[in-house]
């Protein structure tokens, strides 16, 4: 302010003490050409590099109200998979209600329930990306709570199995795609060198709740029925919506123009400046073409393990050793990601996919009810490797601004073979007699996309030394045309010296 009210004083001053001839009439236009000369070259670097030296200088807490956030992104991704994958015990529980256990048409049919709300989390997940760009995580993550309570709530009052379809299958799930996603963005606004860790409880959530969540049901079941058990769940979707209220953003806006800040801009509706990186497209196609292998095993293993050892086998125990080995593994190496630098983490997702790929092609192998909890131990310690290191990823990728987006591509492409790969194996399973085929074949997957993503640290890598050398083949362009345009002006002075004398 003090400088911009000196500057017509001084200009006063100077023509008040210019000599009214030819040579002060040839000094004034020029000094307006500097002045302007200087704006326009000043109002360039204050403007474009504000955003980027606020997002170099904020300091991300690192604690304080962030492990509040932390426990209720934990109790989302709790609440949300502890309901979809204790989907097994309201699955008989439906089949009594609509029909008989023993109707395979209406098993296919009622299956159809936990398949569509499973997908369509993944499936919503672009979609949530843009609401949470938009509207911000607090916004989005309670809305999805409402919706997500609202389609519960609704679904405990249905009667027949067509509008569970929409109750539970659709809306319900749509909620709970909206609800999760926040939960894994507000996280980078509190953390960064603790990130790693912080994921790694946070999805520690989901294990602890797929380990209690069908005891307490099957109680629940058993003494109040199958309507009020989901009344009753509607109490995790209320304390869901409050714990959305805790995602306060930290992380500063970026400004943008007047005309442009009355609508929201066509980058925050649909960002392509994520499928610019080499490095997030061989990550965004790598982890779907693993994922078409899986969840083969998460799907049939409990068929396959009756008929190799029996009905009377007890193959609850092998659930419960997934979900304890995955719950560790989700501790231990969110905080060893924490310890590699860069992308360079994505290879614990490659060695995730290998042991998993080869713990698949084991299940056959296993004529040992032992043999199996071990290859369930490794898998589910693995699963939680590859699950807890999915967002620290996409932030070294592509950055807290857009990491939204980012992770929404990637689950929406992930809903493919989620939905595809396990059908699949049952295709096999009815054609050939049994799984043994299905799991060699699933282990394939798993290891090619583990594969792929080896190429992932060498490719964004590359993309960044090109962008850096883009960046300063421009800022020469800008400097040599700033030079040339002031070569005419000293030429100028120096006629006008001439003419003076």
């Amino acid at each position: 302010m003090t400088e911009g009210e000196n500057k017509p004083e001084c200009d006063s001053v100077a023509k008040d003490a210019a000599p009214a001839d030819g040579s002060g009439r040839e000094t004034r236009p020029e000094d307006e050409d500097k002045k302007e000369d200087e704006d326009s070259q000043g109002t360039v670097p204050l403007q474009s590099p504000a955003p980027g030296a606020q997002e170099v200088d904020f300091v991300h807490p690192e604690g304080g109200w962030g492990w509040v956030v932390m426990v209720a992104s934990m109790w989302c991704n709790g609440s949300v998979f502890g309901i979809q994958n204790s989907f097994g015990i309201l699955f008989l529980s439906l089949l009594r209600e609509f029909g008989s256990e023993h109707d395979k048409d209406l098993r296919f049919r009622t299956a159809w329930v936990g398949s569509l709300s499973m997908g369509m989390i993944f499936f919503c997940s672009p979609i949530v990306s843009v609401f949470t760009d938009i509207l911000g995580c607090r916004v989005t993550a309670v809305g999805g709570a409402a919706v997500g309570l609202v389609g519960l709530l609704a679904s405990s009052f249905v009667t027949s199995l067509g509008p569970m379809y929409f109750t539970y299958g659709i809306v319900f799930a749509c909620g709970c795609s909206f609800s999760y996603q926040p939960s894994l963005v507000i996280l980078g606004h509190y953390f960064k060198k603790r990130l790693g860790l912080v994921n790694g409880i946070v999805t520690a959530g989901s294990s602890l709740f797929t380990i209690a969540l069908p005891f307490v049901l099957s109680i629940l079941l058993d003494k109040v029925g199958l309507q009020n058990t989901m009344r009753a769940l509607c109490l995790i979707m209320f304390v869901l919506m409050l714990a959305g209220f805790t995602y306060k953003p930290l992380l500063p806006v970026k400004p943008s123009s007047g005309r442009a800040s009355r609508l929201p801009p066509l980058r925050q509706i649909l960002n392509v400046n994520i499928w610019k990186s080499l490095g997030y497209r061989i990550w965004a196609f790598g982890i779907p073409t693993a994922l078409y292998g899986y969840y083969v095993p998460y799907v049939h293993l409990m068929k396959h393990v009756e008929e190799r050892f029996g009905e009377d086998a007890n193959k609850e125990v092998l659930l419960m050793c997934i979900g304890i080995a995955s719950g560790v593994g989700r501790l231990v190496f969110g905080q060893v990601a924490d310890y590699v630098q860069g992308v360079k983490k994505v290879y614990l997702q490659v060695a995730s996919f290998f042991v998993i790929g080869l713990m698949s092609m084991m299940i056959p192998l296993c004529n040992i009810f032992g043999g199996l909890i071990a290859v369930c131990l490794l898998m589910g310690l693995f699963d939680g490797c590859f699950i807890c290191i999915m967002a620290p990823i996409a932030f070294e990728l592509v950055g807290p601004s857009d990491v939204s987006q980012a992770i929404g591509f990637m689950l929406g492409l992930m809903s493919v073979p989620i939905t595809v790969g396990p059908p699949i194996a049952g295709f096999l399973r009815d054609r050939l007699g049994n799984y043994d085929v299905a799991f060699y074949l699933a282990g394939i997957p798993p290891i090619i996309g583990g594969a792929m993503l080896c190429l992932m640290p060498w490719a964004e890598a590359r993309w960044k030394r090109r962008e850096k050398e883009a960046a300063l083949n421009t800022e020469l362009d800008v400097i040599q045309k700033m030079l040339e345009h002031e070569k005419p002006q000293g030429d100028e002075k120096s006629k006008g010296g001439e003419s003076v004398l």
